[in-house]
């Protein structure tokens, strides 16, 4: 074990991670609560107009977020976690900045691409920093508590931007740049140091794709975070429109619905870290927050007619489920030795964000045929078995020595 491992997840390491993970989640959730707003002010009207619109723009930041994932997490293996964590924060802070004074669809488009391009690097650096910095026994802990803390940022967005969507990205932007300031604190973990001296090669990312266990362990990762965006993406980002098709006659916004949603996962990500430190095994811990999630969507879509307080709160049990994305981005990085694992631990939280931009449009494809509801219930079920495939091929990780290389 390196000399800087922490048993205690109250350190400055997992503070500052958790801080930027809280800016990382306001940028990256602001787009859905100010969505209609935006883009009526720069003049799309019509609801079909403006569903449509809004679909194509978390597309841009969701490829933006592919791209970047791959990118900065190579970097981040090669040149250092911190280094990168201070170019991704960079990048994001002044595209949201820039955001608060787009005048066409065209202006927003470029700039939720480099926002999602930067924002890809943020949790899955700091994760890989935080699991390097702590104790094998206690990771959950110090990932847990980057979640709990970081999707807090949710609902600052939804806050701030009752003051106006302008604001609302300047503000965004203003707290990352802030953010850079505490870094200076921070330093590299013990077990990246060791590996700069060695001849080592890092940052390979087709290494994943060369030999045949790492590729099904890392496509296995991927697989198990998928039904997380399934329901940001399309539960959450547009529960106005299910609300409407449900009968719930009662207003129901989508900014009131993702500030719901991740006071539940803030919460849930404590209660998952729980359970797989309780149960000493991550993959138990997952298959748990999987039910949930599967009988809580049920409950979503049988909800016809219910109140709007009803249907909030059934939004909020979800994101209690979905707060197993703090242990599936631990897993992923406790899978991969360490000069890779940088690499797959920004890329897989990244391509399951993007999952959602081939998830939108399986829903968009089969919706003419089957409806919004059941064309939701097909691609959301088709994301679940695809999750508890991956568990099965995934090893257990829970006390785990990670202090090692990958060989090619």
């Amino acid at each position: 074990m390196t000399k800087q491992a922490h048993t205690n997840p109250f350190n400055i390491v997992v503070i500052v991670a958790a801080l930027g993970y809280f800016v990382d989640v306001y940028d990256l959730i602001i787009f859905g609560i100010v969505k209609d707003s935006s883009l009526m002010a720069i003049g799309i009207t019509g609801a079909a107009q403006i569903k449509a619109a809004g679909v194509y723009l978390l597309n841009l930041q969701l490829i933006g977020l592919i791209l970047g994932g791959i990118v900065w997490g190579i970097l981040g293996d090669k040149k250092g976690r911190m280094s990168t964590l201070f170019l991704t924060i960079l990048l994001y802070s002044l595209a949201n900045i820039a955001n608060g004074f787009v005048q066409n669809i065209d202006q927003y488009a470029v700039l939720r691409f480099i926002a999602g391009f930067g924002l890809a690097g943020e949790l899955g650096v700091s994760i890989t920093l935080v699991s390097e910095v702590m104790t094998k026994e206690t990771r959950a802990y110090g990932s847990g508590l980057v979640s709990f803390i970081g999707i807090m940022g949710a609902a600052l967005a939804f806050y701030v931007s009752e003051f106006g969507w302008k604001q609302a990205y300047w503000f965004g932007g203003t707290l990352g740049l802030l953010l850079l300031a505490l870094r200076v604190y921070v330093h590299e973990s013990g077990m990246f140091d060791k590996l700069k001296t060695s001849e080592v090669k890092r940052g390979n990312f087709m290494s994943l794709f060369t030999n045949k266990k790492r590729f099904f362990k890392y496509i296995s990762c991927i697989f198990i975070g998928l039904p997380t965006w399934f329901t940001i993406g399309i539960l959450v980002f547009f529960a106005k429109d299910f609300a409407l098709k449900l009968g719930i006659t009662q207003p129901v916004t989508n900014g009131r619905a993702i500030l719901y949603h991740y006071i539940g996962a803030s919460i849930g990500s404590m209660v998952i870290s729980l359970i797989s430190q309780q149960l000493k095994s991550r993959k138990k811990a997952i298959i748990i927050a999987l039910t949930a999630l599967f009988s809580f969507s049920a409950w979503y879509f049988m909800s016809e007619g219910v109140s709007a307080n009803r249907f909030y709160f059934i939004i909020f049990v979800l994101g209690i489920a979905m707060g197993y994305w703090s242990i599936f981005v631990t897993v992923a990085s406790e899978q991969f030795g360490t000069n890779i694992r940088s690499t797959v631990t920004t890329s897989v939280p990244n391509f399951v964000r993007g999952s959602a931009v081939l998830m939108l449009l399986a829903w968009q494809y089969l919706e003419p045929q089957m409806g919004i509801v059941h064309s939701a219930i097909t691609v959301g079920c088709v994301a679940l078995i695809l999750a508890l495939i991956g568990v099965f091929y995934i090893e257990e990780s829970y006390g785990k020595d990670i202090d090692y290389v990958e060989v090619e």
